[in-house]
C-alpha cells in the first residue's frame, strides 16, 4: 500500500533519531565522567602533527 510508506518510513527515521540521540547522551556522560579518555584523544590528535 503506496498509503503506508511514508508512515513507516517517518517511523523508522523517528527511531534511528532516537538511538542517534541515546548515543550522544552516553557519549556526553562518559565524557564528563572520564575526561582523562578527552585528555588522550587530545594528545592523540597534537601529536599526530608530528
Amino acid at each position: 500500500m503506496p498509503q503506508a510508506m511514508p508512515m513507516y518510513w517517518l517511523n523508522l527515521y523517528l527511531i534511528l533519531t532516537l538511538i542517534f540521540l541515546m548515543i550522544m547522551i552516553k557519549m556526553y556522560f562518559n565524557y564528563t565522567k572520564m575526561p582523562s579518555y578527552y585528555n588522550f584523544k587530545h594528545m592523540k590528535k597534537t601529536h599526530w602533527k608530528w
